[in-house]
């Protein structure tokens, strides 16, 4: 029973035609939150909290997105 198995790294989906990934940033207390912008309404879907950069390639392996897919907002 000393075996262990890693868990398999699974890929979430957003809609890639009305959603946008975003971080938002606070100028104030430098929060930031990783999510995805309706494109339509503008509404942000927050995900997850990035405190490190270790956070932030996580968010992109967890939904597939490129590091020049993603923009900042303030």
């Amino acid at each position: 029973m000393g075996l262990f198995f890693r868990k398999k790294q699974e890929i979430h989906s957003y809609d890639k035609e009305n959603q946008q990934p975003v971080i938002r940033a606070s100028i104030c207390t430098g929060e930031k939150v990783a999510g995805f912008r309706d494109i339509r309404t503008g509404k942000i879907t927050e995900v997850m909290l990035i405190r490190t950069s270790a956070d932030l390639e996580r968010f992109r392996q967890l939904y597939g997105i490129g590091e020049d897919e993603i923009r900042t907002e303030y």
